[in-house]
Order: C-alpha cells, then sequence, then structure tokens
C-alpha cells in the first residue's frame, strides 16, 4: 500500500467485489463505525491499515467464507451472538424451533420446568429459552469443547441465567441419574454424508459433524430419538429442527419411539422443518 493513494471507504466498498451488504457489512467490522456514519464520510480516505484489513476479509468472503465468521457475530432473536468456525452459523430456520419450544412450556408450573438442549452449539437455542422463560432451569450439551466453550461466551456476554452445560455425545452427555426433562429440543446435524450441498463454498468452512450424519442423513436424529421417553416426564416435549425433504421419515420414528401429537410444522417458505411429539401423560 506505500506510495498509494488513501482510498475512499466508498472506493474500497465498491472494489470488494461482493454483494452490497457484505461489503458494507465488513466495512463497519473493521472500521467500527456505524453505517450511518460510512455513509455520511464515504468519500473521505480510509485509514491504509483499515484498508489493508477489509481487502483480507472481502477475499476470504470471496472465496466463500462465512460472513458470520469474519465478523465474530451473528444475530439471532434479535441477539449478537458471537460463532467461531467451531460452531455452526446460526440460520433464521432455527429461530422457529425456538418459537415453537416456547409456544408449548405452559405459562405457570408448579416446580420449574426442565429444559434439555442436545447438542447446543453457539448456544441460540439454550440461551434464547433462557433469557425469555428465566423461570426455566436449562440444560445444554456438546460434544465439543469448543463449542461449549462458544457458548458459555455467549451465555455470559447475554447475561442469561444459569445454564448447565455438559460436554458429550447427545444423551451420554449427561451425569448419571439426571431427572427427566419436560422438553427435549435439538437442531442436530441432518444432511447425508454425500449431500450436494456439502459442496458449498460457505458450508465447506463450518464444522462437518455439525452438518453431516449418516448416509441419509438421519443417524443423529435416530440416536435422540431412540430412547427419548426414557429422559422426558410424562407429557414432556421432543423438538427436532430436520431437512426440509425429513419429515414423513423423523415423524415415523417419533411414533416408533412411542410419541403421541406428532406433526410436522414449516418453516417461513413453507417447507417442512421441525418435527415434534409429546410423551404420553400414562406411559
Amino acid at each position: 500500500m506505500s506510495g498509494q493513494p488513501a482510498r475512499s471507504w466508498d472506493a474500497l466498498q465498491a472494489a470488494a467485489g461482493l454483494p452490497r451488504l457484505d461489503a458494507r457489512a465488513l466495512l463497519e467490522h473493521v472500521s467500527a463505525r456505524p453505517r450511518e456514519w460510512l455513509v455520511a464520510h464515504g468519500d473521505e480516505p480510509a485509514d491504509a491499515r483499515v484498508a489493508e484489513r477489509f481487502d483480507a476479509l472481502a477475499a476470504r468472503r470471496r472465496a466463500g467464507e462465512p460472513l458470520a465468521y469474519l465478523t465474530g457475530y451473528r444475530e439471532f432473536f434479535g441477539r449478537r451472538f458471537a460463532v467461531d468456525r467451531h460452531v455452526l452459523v446460526p440460520r433464521p430456520e432455527t429461530e422457529g424451533l425456538v418459537e415453537a419450544a416456547l409456544s408449548r412450556l405452559p405459562a405457570r408450573a408448579a416446580a420449574a420446568l426442565r429444559v434439555l438442549d442436545l447438542g447446543t452449539g453457539s448456544g441460540v437455542i439454550a440461551i434464547t429459552l433462557a433469557l425469555a422463560r428465566p423461570d426455566l432451569q436449562l440444560s445444554a450439551t456438546d460434544a465439543s469443547a469448543s463449542a461449549l466453550a462458544c457458548a458459555q461466551v455467549n451465555a455470559a456476554r447475554l447475561s442469561a441465567p444459569p445454564i448447565d452445560w455438559h460436554q458429550g455425545d447427545w444423551w451420554a452427555a449427561l451425569p448419571a441419574q439426571t431427572p427427566r426433562f419436560d422438553m427435549v429440543v435439538s437442531n442436530p446435524p441432518y444432511l447425508a454424508d454425500s449431500d450436494p450441498h456439502l459442496d458449498d463454498p460457505a458450508l465447506r468452512h463450518e464444522p462437518a459433524g455439525a452438518l453431516a450424519c449418516g448416509p441419509q442423513g438421519l443417524e443423529a436424529i435416530e440416536q435422540i430419538v431412540a430412547t427419548v421417553c426414557a429422559h422426558l416426564l410424562p407429557g414432556g416435549w421432543l423438538l427436532l429442527e430436520h431437512g426440509c425433504e425429513q419429515g414423513s421419515a423423523v415423524r415415523d420414528r417419533l411414533l416408533q419411539a412411542g410419541l403421541s401429537e406428532v406433526a410436522t410444522l414449516p418453516d417461513l417458505q413453507g417447507l417442512d422443518r421441525i418435527s415434534l411429539g409429546r410423551r404420553p401423560v400414562h406411559a
């Protein structure tokens, strides 16, 4: 950069080779300036070091790296969650899972309702539930210590009520003699190992173990569902996010496990996205 004329903020954005919103988000990030300031001062020269950092991040974005990994955060339910390469980037579809869970929790209970988030990742589900319902007793698990560390950072930054964090593979993460739960929610990996979506440049940057699971993408879901009734109180709910073509298969497994009130809910595009079932009260 030495000897070259300073480029303006507008020139940096225009030459980035990125969609306008992506370029603007990266510019806000590297400059630590709000959007309004960048618009008002767009023709002014940018600091050379900031410009170099912007160029480097823009190149990574052009190569497919998720914007959230470059800025270090993603919005979820109107809150800013830290994310890194050890966790999936939160998707809008998962907000629907949280909404479905909240709508099935009774407003009042004689004792604190126990809710479990299996495979918490960055913690967006457990933390959002805890902030929406501070009266809940939340637990969350993940096989990755790095993912749990990210989730705990988010919980602290957002001043979430206490959450019990456990490392391990699905139900095996829970300590022995753990009481049963009133609700279990999970966004497990559900892509097939050979799914062509895994060739997407963005997905190649996300943790493969949190995306794909088995030849049909159902292995994690089957592990969760197989013994769910041993972990649910009578009347307790299980809610699972899954692929848009897996609704029928997931419902079949929920019924085989002995759950009732089995149904599949659509996402905002009308596609199958969340399947749920309830342990019968008298089972």
